[in-house]
């Protein structure tokens, strides 16, 4: 049977930065984590997560800068530079000293932006399957690219929307069961995205701004990163081999290890919650 996303105890909150209003949830008490969702997704990726760990951290969910309920001007710059600043201006505006920072997919390349950048602000820090120095985007992304480039996300975002199947087939890529994923993940999801002509356009942007200049340009900075770190890692994934994983682990000093999740793919925190959990927890010891 398809899965549902858990039903949420946390709404939306906005806090006011010079990016505008960023959009974000929350659960639990604690030291604070961060989560940091990648392109397509938003901030309900980390649900299940977040479930799992609220006993133990005060669990922000952000949403990047056009995506979810994040809006962005229509020239507003949303590259990974951007989106990177973005973070250290919502932890200000949020009175966060240090936090703890857990990524994925491009979230995971704006995080090591963010943390190469801002080491003060690192109490730890956990990679997940992501974009990492000059191995984005990725080539199985490609076709989103060169769509987002000619102006053609919107009516295979309309599509996706209307046909699970389809959504499966195109969407589902990152993930191990995709035949599990529902109308209703999708809508959660995607909807914002497509919801507007301006939003599209606003998407298409942030993909057409994919530049691994941006975190090839901070790999100084990252080697000198002493935040405890882990990385956690998709064998299966087809976006980013598992070998990105170990050149994190060579390139950040505060690494602690890799643990090696084998055949997840990219998207594992919304199916592999306990498994991610436990890695976490266990860290965060």
């Amino acid at each position: 049977m398809p899965t549902k996303a858990p039903p949420s105890d946390h709404e939306y909150k906005y806090v006011v930065t010079e990016f505008g209003n960023i959009a974000y949830r929350e659960a639990g008490s604690g030291p604070v984590a961060i989560f940091v969702h990648g392109v397509l997704l938003n901030g309900h990726l980390w649900d299940r997560l977040i479930e799992q760990l609220a006993g133990t951290r005060r669990c922000i969910a952000i949403d990047i800068l056009a995506h979810g309920a994040t809006r962005a001007g229509a020239d507003q710059d949303l590259s990974f530079d951007a989106q990177a600043n973005m973070l250290a201006a919502f932890c200000q505006a949020m009175k966060f000293d240090r936090v703890d920072v857990v990524a994925n997919d491009s979230g995971g390349g704006i995080a090591q932006i963010f943390a190469a950048r801002h080491p003060e602000r690192i109490r730890s820090l956990v990679l997940t399957d992501c974009d990492a120095h000059d191995n984005w985007p990725p080539k199985q992304a490609e076709p989103l690219h060169r769509l987002a480039k000619a102006g053609g996300l919107g009516a295979i975002g309309q599509r996706m929307l209307e046909d699970v199947a389809f959504a499966r087939t195109s969407f589902g890529t990152g993930f191990e069961h995709p035949e599990q994923l529902s109308p209703e993940d999708f809508k959660t999801w995607l909807e914002p995205l497509f919801d507007s002509p301006a939003s599209v356009r606003n998407l298409e942007r942030f993909i057409t701004a994919f530049d691994n200049r941006q975190t090839v340009a901070v790999e100084p900075l990252l080697r000198k990163l002493e935040a405890p770190t882990l990385i956690v890692w998709g064998t299966a994934d087809v976006f980013f081999p598992v070998k990105w994983a170990y050149w994190l682990r060579g390139a950040i000093p505060g690494a602690r290890e890799v643990v090696e999740l084998e055949g997840a793919k990219l998207f594992f925190s919304w199916e592999r919650p306990v498994e991610l959990a436990t890695a976490l927890r266990n860290f965060w010891r």
